[in-house]
């Protein structure tokens, strides 16, 4: 445990992860500005370009480490936004943590997401009667066991892994109705596609930028740190 512990905190020493965390804390903070459609059934939200960036920390850095870059830059806009912190909010926090989690992961576990989601949205008397709509949610599941090597499919799977968990999270928070669901079914399909083709591109260019920015930037992280700290650790 304490050589994971160790690992953790060298990896966010190291070069190319101080300028990820850099540049993914710009970019996630403009692409919040940037509304790109309107949530329907819930007005007053917008899906926001972070879309598009939020899950790419979980293969950069590691799926824990995502999750922890993503909850920074939404606690970073929700601080600069000013925005009062109810249910809404709340709620809002956690799909694009789980997205960057099953981008990053190579654990089978994580496809217990969308098929829990799948099960909590039949179980709603709304989602009940609009349960088709939760078959997008075979698409996390069939990507990670079959496609999981794919860019696109993982971009995919992990768009779709924050629209259950959001989707779940209003069902049941906001009790929208099922005619809400059906009308969404064509919208989520234009939606989430744009989503794993933004993810998918960010990732690339990103990954081409952080390689580009490793070579050129001169700073460098102690070489002996994880001895250092492992030996100090160990001796506690």
């Amino acid at each position: 445990m304490i050589v994971g512990v160790v690992d953790a905190v060298v990896l966010l020493m190291d070069k190319r992860s101080v300028l990820f965390l850099v540049i993914f804390a710009a970019l996630g903070l403009a692409a919040y500005q940037l509304k790109f459609s309107t949530i329907l059934g819930v007005p007053s939200q917008s899906f926001a370009f972070f879309q598009f960036v939020g899950p790419v920390g979980g293969q950069i850095l590691s799926p824990v480490l995502g999750v922890m870059s993503v909850a920074l830059v939404e606690a970073g806009n929700f601080l600069l936004g000013g925005q009062p912190f109810d249910l809404t909010a709340l709620i809002r926090l956690f799909p694009m943590m789980f997205a960057a989690f099953y981008f990053g992961t190579k654990r089978k576990h994580v496809v217990a997401v969308p098929i829990i989601a799948m099960l909590l949205f039949w179980a709603h008397p709304e989602g009940g009667q609009a349960w088709y709509y939760a078959l997008y949610w075979l698409i996390p599941v069939a990507a990670f066991l079959f496609f999981k090597d794919n860019l696109l499919a993982r971009s995919l799977g992990a768009t779709f892994t924050a629209h259950c968990v959001g989707s779940v999270a209003f069902l049941y928070a906001f009790n929208i109705p099922a005619a809400t669901w059906v009308t969404l079914i064509p919208i989520v399909a234009f939606e989430r596609f744009s989503f794993a083709l933004g993810i998918a591109a960010s990732c690339v260019a990103i990954s081409t930028a952080l390689d580009y920015l490793t070579q050129k930037t001169k700073y460098r992280a102690p070489l002996d740190l994880r001895y250092s700290l492992l030996k100090a650790a160990r001796s506690a």
